[in-house]
């Protein structure tokens, strides 16, 4: 390895962490993944923090759990103050690059209400340089379409229609009216080749953003019929929507409100309605769409090895948050089910090969990717980040300290698309949940709803709530006892670790004497 050192950062969006073959899918061709598992470490007790995408990918670029960044939901503002990777990036020197987006909303206070940004889901994140925008509303994408001499129909979003004057929106296995060549998936690589050959030797950091397996689920051919329904996995759910309904009023909410036209272009009927074939069948497309992206990278990666930057470069593979892809009547991001948070996560670190192809079953949480990169390329992580750098577990295995659970959240207050605070009579303050979880139990502490309790070793789905069985009721108090200790422990703390001193300011570091007490010691 050379002095020169490069980061490639991966975001796919809503892929799931069961749908990694070194995980256990060997249903799915993905030989470019498969390398980046063979290289690197695979990360299998692996979190996003939050969903849906704007707050998981705020979580995923400052470090931030939601309790502390509060960009709660889509459409909801990030806080200017907060540090992200992008601005730590050019502390230390590099000038970040981005592909795809980040779904930011900004900062009220830094503009004013008639900034078009206020009018999409989100924008982009400050301290980024976009090199291959998809915001704001696929523009980016769209122009890029347009350029090439493609005849966008009326209305854009129609080239993810079934092809054929027969076909019927929904699950299909029917390609999409967009060719392959002029996927979304084709055109944030191309964005990526560009930007990678004009760095002339320079070193970089890219965050190389994909928009798939992202719905609507539909897929150009080849890949609508890379994978037969049949070879995909069952959905786990209980017999009917209705008892799954009955668990909690949250997920009573979502079975009764989540319509299939979010996931199918021009589709109607409620997610729940979907029945196992067709479950299947927008799973199978559900994987085409991924070897779609991994055939791409494989173009990404063929660049990096023939310009000998391979061995130069830490790679870094996640997703934003999980999909629930009909598992328990339910799509999208949602509630508190692990589909919805299990994602993939791995590191191909060049420097430290002891453990490559090997599978670290630790707890890791999307917070801990971005101390990963500034220790990395030799920065530190802003004293108020929630994560911690994973190096340690890529060169040798979780220390002795390394946390005993999982900590995620979900904010469910009523946005533009989305309104429950009526259905479950919840101020928008009250409309939160956090999961404590480890290898037994699952808990899940919600502001103004019932708890949930759940046996991971005996009922590891989790479908037989205990939260109100007697005879669990010590154990219930023990993991709220855990959730409390957790947020305490990871309350604002920006400025925490500084004190006055007769001597002057003092800035404590973990252990070690401060500068200002060593003075007076001596």
């Amino acid at each position: 390895m050379s002095q020169r050192k490069n980061v490639l950062l991966i975001v796919v969006d809503q892929w799931r962490a069961d749908f990694v073959p070194a995980l256990g899918a060997g249903f799915l061709r993905l030989p470019n993944l498969d390398r980046l598992c063979r290289e690197g470490v695979t990360f299998a007790n692996h979190v996003t923090n939050c969903v849906p995408c704007g707050p998981a990918r705020a979580s995923l670029l400052t470090g931030l759990y939601l309790m502390n960044h509060r960009a709660v939901q889509n459409t909801v503002p990030l806080d200017a103050r907060h540090m992200n990777l992008g601005r730590a990036l050019r502390l230390i020197g590099y000038d970040p690059a981005l592909i795809g987006y980040t779904t930011t909303t900004p900062d009220p206070r830094t503009t004013g209400p008639r900034d078009p940004r206020f009018t999409t889901l989100g924008d982009l994140m400050d301290g980024f340089r976009s090199v291959g925008a998809f915001e704001p509303t696929m523009d980016g994408y769209f122009g890029w379409l347009a350029h090439q001499g493609y005849a966008l129909p009326k209305n854009r979003e129609d080239i993810w229609l079934p092809e054929g004057e027969d076909a019927v929106p929904g699950a299909t296995d029917r390609p999409c009216r967009i060719p392959a060549h002029l996927s979304d998936t084709a055109f944030f690589t191309e964005r990526a080749l560009t930007y990678l050959k004009g760095r002339n030797g320079k070193p970089w950091f890219l965050h190389l953003g994909y928009y798939r397996p992202h719905p609507p689920f539909i897929a150009p051919a080849p890949y609508n019929r890379a994978y037969r329904p049949q070879d995909m996995p069952a959905p786990v759910r209980a017999a009917t929507w209705q008892e799954e309904a009955a668990q909690h009023p949250l997920t009573d909410f979502y079975l009764r409100g989540t319509s299939q036209g979010s996931f199918f272009h021009g589709a109607g009927g409620a997610a729940s309605e979907l029945d196992e074939n067709a479950v299947r069948l927008m799973r199978a497309t559900y994987a085409g769409l991924m070897q779609e992206i991994d055939d791409q990278l494989g173009r990404v990666f063929a660049l990096l090895d023939e310009t000998g930057q391979w061995d130069d470069t830490l790679i870094v593979f996640t997703s934003d948050h999980g999909e629930q892809l009909g598992d328990r009547y339910l799509l999208g991001k949602i509630g508190y089910h692990d589909p919805s948070f299990r994602i993939p996560l791995v590191v191909v670190d060049p420097s430290r090969r002891a453990r490559a192809g090997q599978v670290e079953r630790g707890f890791t949480e999307s917070v801990d990717v971005m101390p990963t990169i500034l220790d990395w390329l030799g920065g530190e992580a802003p004293r108020a980040c929630d994560g911690t750098s994973l190096l340690p577990l890529v060169e040798a295995g979780p220390p002795g300290t390394w946390r005993d659970h999982l900590f995620y959240e979900y904010d469910f207050r009523d946005i533009f698309y989305s309104k429950p605070e009526a259905s479950l009579g919840l101020d928008m303050d009250d409309c939160s949940l956090c999961v404590v979880q480890d290898e037994d139990w699952k808990y899940v502490h919600f502001s103004g709803l019932p708890p949930l309790l759940f046996d991971v070793r005996q009922d590891p789905h989790g479908f037989k709530d205990l939260a109100r069985d007697p005879a669990h009721a010590g154990r219930l108090a023990e993991y709220a006892g855990k959730a409390l200790s957790h947020r305490m422990r990871h309350a604002e703390r920006t400025l925490t670790h500084f004190r006055a001193t007769p001597q002057g300011l003092d800035e404590r570091s973990g252990d070690r004497p401060s500068p200002a007490l060593r003075e007076a010691a001596e």
